[in-house]
């Protein structure tokens, strides 16, 4: 563990820097120094975060763009009108005007029910003491009780890359994550499995899974425990960056 503790530290000194994020929508989230406007931020660019990367941007920034540079505040101001005409056009792969509108009243009511995506997460886990059932309470309640390819459920096996880089944003901080929630633990994050992170898994010996569902995803985050217990997604962004970027690496041959 101590030899793999070494080449991930030495790929987090390498890649983990901004300098590396441009191709990301992680790189909205810097525009949004209250909390309150970065979760909202957060939740709609990791929502998004499926397909080309051109496209996703695009995409991305279609939507936050109206909702201008404290989106708490105007997100709580508009009407369920406003949205269903702002984002009549909108489009994203599997993604519909329907359901971005959808995500967007559902963010105003947690706003106005709860005060911030934060304090709906934190009940959740508090009410259930797991990560798993926190993210299954959360989903629910955003998609009203319906299921959301935009924002799904870890409850029928999915590893919820999504949901997990959007935790991993808020919960975490360091120079590529710019936190803000500062409530739920690190060590209670789970990596966001996606095929880039399921390769260099599969690398190291981190999993002897094939498939990037749930149990591979709780399988790789118990070896990244084993590797640094108090946070073990602080690896995700660099170890994931040569295969995003199409860097050959000598540390990951």
């Amino acid at each position: 563990m101590e030899q793999l503790k070494s080449i991930f530290e030495a790929l987090y000194a390498k890649y983990n820097r901004r300098e590396f994020v441009s191709y990301d929508p992680l790189i909205f989230l810097y525009d949004y120094p209250d909390k309150k406007d970065r979760e909202i931020v957060a939740l709609i660019s990791s929502s998004l975060a499926y397909g080309r990367v051109a496209q996703i941007l695009k995409s991305v920034e279609s939507v936050i763009k109206p909702l201008g540079m404290n989106p708490h505040q105007f997100i709580m101001g508009a009407s369920p009108e406003f949205f269903k005409k702002e984002f009549s056009c909108f489009k994203h792969r599997f993604t519909c005007s329907k359901e971005i509108t959808a995500l967007l009243l559902s963010i105003k009511r947690a706003l106005k029910q709860h005060g911030s995506l934060e304090e709906l997460f934190c009940k959740s886990i508090k009410k259930s003491c797991s990560m798993i059932e926190a993210q299954h309470s959360f989903t629910k309640y955003l998609n009203d009780g319906k299921e959301s390819y935009l924002l799904p459920t870890p409850q029928k096996g999915s590893a919820c890359k999504r949901l997990n880089l959007f935790l991993r944003w808020m919960v975490r901080k360091d120079e590529v994550d710019p936190g803000g929630w500062d409530k739920i633990p690190v060590s209670s994050l789970i990596v966001p499995l996606d095929t880039h992170m399921l390769k260099v898994a599969q690398k190291f010996d981190l999993t002897l899974r094939k498939h990037a569902n749930l149990k591979t995803a709780l399988e790789v985050t118990d070896s990244f425990k084993r590797i640094n217990p108090e946070d073990p997604v602080k690896y995700d962004f660099a170890v994931t960056r040569p295969g995003i970027l199409n860097i050959k690496s000598k540390d990951i041959q």
